[in-house]
């Protein structure tokens, strides 16, 4: 549903923190996968609100498609920072300072 309303950019800066992530579980001692992780969750939370506030669409062309398109973009926005407090305690878990 992405391709109905954002660019490609939206999916990989998302698709590339997802594969961070799960390199971030795997390897259970590794600080810097972490640490990539929690950037890029941040980073994309940002770029998420750029995303979402420039490629809106008008109120009167909002199909069913868009409207869950932005619905589960917004959703996955309001997820992220309970995300990222997880992935600190991991970090904190593992050592990091």
């Amino acid at each position: 549903c992405m391709n109905y309303m954002f660019p490609a950019s939206y999916a990989w800066g998302n698709f590339s923190v997802l594969a961070v992530g799960i390199w971030a579980i795997v390897q259970r001692d590794s600080l810097d996968a972490i640490v990539m992780f929690l950037t890029g969750l941040l980073l994309t939370v940002l770029t998420d609100i750029i995303h979402i506030s420039v490629f809106y669409p008008p109120t009167n062309h909002l199909t069913d498609t868009k409207r869950f398109s932005i619905g589960m973009a917004i959703f996955s926005l309001l997820l992220k920072p309970v995300s990222c407090y997880l992935v600190y305690r991991m970090y904190r878990e593992r050592g990091g300072e």
